[in-house]
């Protein structure tokens, strides 16, 4: 009888799950294995790097604190960078840039209007 014996370093791995992530604009997702324990901030920077090796467009750069994480399931929240991506419970997730900083009325609302050629104008921002 043969007996498989376990790995010595499999216990402090982890599990490990295949995750898969759409990057908006992108044709298709990428999909790679992760730890269970891996930080969402660790997640995007393999996710920028494949889509750069893979070649894709459009072209994104590689500053992972220019983009946010969102899960599906979890709302319209994105995903903290410091939060474990195995604690969500999810598999697939949505890569996208970070809007760039709008000037905010005292409303709470941002203040973009629209010019009469049909193109966002953000006030203030000259």
């Amino acid at each position: 009888m043969l007996l498989y014996k376990q790995k010595k370093n499999q216990a402090a791995k982890g599990n490990r799950f295949l995750i898969s992530v759409t990057v908006l604009g992108s044709a298709g997702p990428i999909r790679f294995v992760v730890n269970e324990e891996e930080l969402v901030a660790a997640v995007i920077d393999t996710s920028l790097k494949s889509y750069a090796r893979e070649g894709r467009l459009p072209i994104l750069g590689s500053d992972l604190n220019d983009f946010l994480l969102y899960c599906p399931n979890a709302g319209s929240e994105a995903i903290s960078p410091w939060e474990t991506i195995g604690s969500l419970g999810a598999r697939n997730f949505m890569l996208c840039k970070k809007p760039p900083h709008l000037k905010v009325a005292d409303d709470g609302r941002s203040t973009a209007a629209i010019t009469q050629k049909g193109e966002w104008e953000l006030e203030g921002m000259d």
